[in-house]
């Protein structure tokens, strides 16, 4: 058995960036291309750091879409609003899911047949619009911060419980005892009962379905991975690919360059990329066996 150096040791007695050797900064990265590619003999003679950030951090952006995977979580309560605010760095959405008792996930559907459009302030008998200062006034919600408007779509929303909407899984009106088995095709947005969301994104918030107040929610989304340079961190599997986005980038933007020398700079990039891809899917032989052995039929 290895015996633990002094170095090793006093890492894990004060440490507090465990896990973080695999990752290198968007700052150092910079400095390394640089170093290596910037200079009088080498590819390029001459590249502003700034030019080299630009690259960098749109590399990083493209890379966490799909390579990446930015992924990030959030918990909270559904409050009696029955909303709640996007992340700032929220790109999209994976999944949302309520937590039952047991720390089950339990997968939310959107629903796509509701809205918040803006309640403009009308005369209740000749229907004009109230302008107020030359513009249509717009009705905010003055009761909380949370939301700045609310429309008779959103708070008829807000009032409907999953088994309660139409054509729901548990509405007998439509679906009783002679009608067993007449399910199919039923939407899957009524089809459960776990309850629905919609987000506007126009506002920044995601609305839930009013049987999930009180309930714990988890949004897992996507983002961007943008920051400051010492913030913006890539996993080493990749970092032969954001030297690579850098120089097509830089190369490309240039006047003069011979088209094959583009060319040849592109088919790099996309090379690394394609490489950084299959080594952060982290497969791993005993997983995929299992993964077999759970099949109840041969594979053909």
């Amino acid at each position: 058995m290895g015996l633990l150096n002094g170095v090793t040791q006093e890492a894990y007695n004060t440490s507090t960036d465990k896990g973080n050797y695999q990752f290198v900064s968007l700052d150092e990265i910079i400095s390394s291309f640089m170093v290596v590619y910037v200079g009088e003999g080498k590819i390029l003679s001459k590249a502003s750091r700034t030019d080299v950030q630009f690259h960098g951090m749109r590399a990083i952006q493209e890379l966490s879409y799909d390579i990446l995977r930015s992924h990030k979580a959030y918990e909270i309560e559904v409050p009696n609003t029955l909303v709640m605010y996007l992340p700032q760095d929220y790109v999209n959405y994976t999944k949302i899911v309520r937590v039952d008792s047991s720390g089950v996930e339990k997968p939310l559907y959107p629903t796509g047949k509701t809205s918040n459009p803006f309640p403009i302030s009308q005369n209740a008998e000749t229907g004009a619009y109230n302008f107020s200062g030359g513009a249509i006034n717009i009705q905010g919600d003055a009761e909380t911060n949370i939301n700045p408007h609310t429309s008779d779509t959103r708070a008829n929303f807000n009032t409907i419980e999953s088994s309660g909407q139409d054509y729901d899984y548990n509405n007998t009106d439509h679906f009783g005892l002679d009608q067993r088995g007449r399910r199919y095709g039923l939407d899957p947005q009524h089809a459960q009962s776990n309850g629905t969301f919609y987000i506007d994104n126009s506002t920044g918030f995601i609305h839930f379905s009013s049987d999930l107040a009180g309930k714990t929610i988890t949004l897992k989304y996507i983002s961007d991975g943008l920051g400051t340079d010492s913030e913006m961190v890539v996993h080493k599997f990749a970092e032969e690919a954001i030297y690579k986005h850098i120089m097509y980038g830089l190369i490309s933007g240039r006047t003069g360059i011979p088209e094959y020398i583009v060319q040849r700079y592109k088919k790099e990039r996309f090379a690394e990329s394609r490489k950084a891809k299959i080594r952060l899917s982290n497969i791993k032989m005993e997983e995929f066996t299992q993964v077999l052995r759970g099949i109840s039929k041969p594979i053909k």
